[in-house]
């Protein structure tokens, strides 16, 4: 639809680029005979660039943007901004200009200029939307998730983050993080009818000013990560109504933050007072907080201007994590308007975040959490807050994927011994390296080894911990989180946990069926019951499937799920063997 809009207005060169940036003499002023060019697209990417698009050449990591404008000309480019960097001087452009036969026109401070540039071109989109951005170290994402979902009720609010772009329940790919991207984002959600916008804001896009263009109303900030410039220039959007910080980030809340005129200041936090010393419109915190077996329950208290309310609530995620990221959702909240009981009762409908700590089961049936843990810290956080929702056992399915820092993997390996009743080592991501090499680093750092299983294979790998698990205990499939892909180097192939992970419950259910036998043929387990020449087929059918690298059905996974990623199942019903 996009496509169809910008076609219908070819902007002029000259007014696209009029007073653009600082005062002074801007780009117009060295168009010449380009003026009257008709842009119909802009890019920061040549392979994106259509017939009449104006091409943004900025510098790179390791190459200019110029570097590219041979292929944004063959592709239809009419014109190319420049900004002049290093050997792209101002002479090089105007030999470039010659030897392209195309406009290029010299733009200082191009790269902080291009989120203005894109605002204008898309037609101003966070000036019709109300725009919540999420910044720092954790919870950027969930918190997004959280937001579009307490706020439906009221407004039609669509999120964007790594996890993907869209509506709750409806999303598509994540956008790109440039400039240009984030505008035709906005744009994109507020022509499929999103009157307010959840935007996970990455510490990349701080840094490049890729939004600084955005005209955020709210903006909250979960832990600093060291790019406090950054992080202060967001707080200082003109416009912003609310600035919302984490009073248990230690680094945050020792700087002396400037705001935006009229913005008013909410602190949260999981204790059940602001610390001493500071000021603010607005104070969410805790008095109590249960672990549930699929939920958790929060006292919360609130303390504005009006005075001093508390109220409980249960929600359905898990993990004291998600309470701070509930705490910051609840700000936003009530910096807006609405009383504590109104905002818990929106904060009641919230349900898990794609691979982030996402319950499945727990009701009659093991806890699995699903989620993207892929540090030794993140992991041990997970397995802590995991364990707090159930008293049993704790199993742990993990691996390290392909291209990770090597000096790692004994440290996952470590973190989940620890941590956990059982550990299940399986493939993340391999790539092109050698799976059963990087299972045996995790091994090293891990103190009794004999005790740990090992199962290349992902998808068999949770069957057995399912299997394993009775209705009390707990199972962490980490690492993955949201992915729905497996990259084991040639081969790619469409898999996801969470997937997997319905399926296994599923066949726990009806586990009188299904038992956990060896397989010699394979050297591992698998979870089995039709007769076992069908089991054996199925084996080959995967290895012919895994050289070919074409898809098939797997087994109770729907079309599309490559049968080399599934587990061996069958239906042998003569008990274990």
């Amino acid at each position: 639809m996009i496509a169809l809009l910008r076609a219908a207005r070819a902007w002029r060169l000259a007014d696209l680029l009029a007073n653009l940036g600082e005062p002074g003499p801007g780009p117009t002023t060295r168009l010449g005979a380009a003026a009257d060019l008709g842009v119909v697209d802009i890019a920061l990417d040549s392979r994106q660039v259509v017939p009449g698009t104006l091409f943004l050449a900025l510098p790179g990591g390791a190459t200019h943007g110029m570097a590219y404008t041979q292929h944004a000309r063959s592709r239809g480019a009419v014109a190319v901004l420049a900004e002049p960097s290093g050997d792209w001087n101002g002479l090089a452009l105007a030999e470039a200009s010659a030897r392209l036969g195309l406009p290029v026109i010299p733009v200082p401070g191009l790269a902080r200029l291009a989120s203005l540039l894109g605002d204008r071109f898309y037609g101003e989109p966070s000036a019709h939307l109300e725009v919540i951005g999420v910044a720092g170290a954790n919870g950027k994402n969930s918190i997004a998730h959280f937001l579009a979902q307490t706020l439906a009720a009221e407004t039609r609010c669509a999120l964007t983050g790594t996890l993907g772009t869209g509506f709750p329940g409806d999303l598509g790919p994540a956008a790109q993080p440039d400039a240009l991207s984030v505008q035709d984002t906005l744009a994109r959600l507020r022509s499929q009818g999103a009157q307010a916008v959840a935007m996970a804001v990455s510490d990349r896009t701080l840094a490049r000013e890729s939004a600084a263009a955005v005209r955020f109303r709210h903006a909250i900030v979960t832990r600093l990560r060291g790019d406090e410039q950054a992080v202060g220039r967001l707080l200082r959007t003109p416009g912003l109504a609310s600035a919302v910080l984490n009073t248990d980030d230690a680094q945050g809340t020792a700087l002396p933050f400037e705001l935006a005129e009229g913005c008013k200041l909410a602190l949260y936090g999981m204790g059940p007072r602001p610390p001493s010393g500071w000021r603010c419109d607005l104070w969410v915190g805790l008095r109590g907080l249960t672990p549930l077996r699929r939920g958790l329950r929060l006292h919360v208290l609130a303390h504005g201007p009006e005075g001093t309310s508390e109220g409980k609530v249960e929600v359905g995620v898990l993990g004291a994590c998600n309470a701070a990221n509930l705490l910051a959702v609840l700000a936003v909240l009530l910096a807006r308007g609405l009383t504590l009981a109104s905002a818990l009762h929106a904060l009641a409908r919230v349900q898990g975040v794609p691979g982030r700590m996402e319950g499945f089961g727990g009701a009659q049936a093991p806890l699995v959490a699903v989620d993207s843990a892929r540090t030794p810290e993140a992991l041990g956080l997970a397995i802590a807050n995991l364990r707090r929702h159930g008293a049993g056992r704790l199993i742990t399915v993990v691996g390290c994927r392909g291209k990770s820092n090597p000096a790692q993997r004994p440290l996952m390996g470590a973190t989940a011994e620890a941590a956990s009743d059982l550990v299940i080592l399986t493939d993340d991501n391999p790539g092109g390296e050698d799976g059963d090499a990087i299972l045996s680093e995790m091994l090293q750092g891990m103190r009794s080894p004999a005790q740990v299983r090992r199962v290349r294979q992902r998808a068999l790998a949770i069957r057995i911990a399912l299997t394993l698990a009775g209705p009390a205990d707990s199972v962490l499939v980490a690492g993955k989180g949201h992915e729905t892909t497996q990259d084991m180097g040639d081969l790619k192939v469409r898999f996801s946990d969470r997937a997997q992970v319905v399926q296994a419950l599923t066949e726990w259910k009806g586990r009188g069926q299904a038992t956990v036998c060896d397989w010699e043929g394979r050297g591992q387990a698998t979870v089995c019951g039709e007769p076992e020449p069908f089991c054996q087929r199925q084996n080959a059918a995967e290895r012919t499937t895994a050289r070919e690298g074409g898809l098939g059905d797997a087994p109770g996974l729907g079309r599309g799920y490559a049968v080399g990623s599934a587990p061996t199942l069958c239906s042998w019903t003569g008990g274990a063997r």
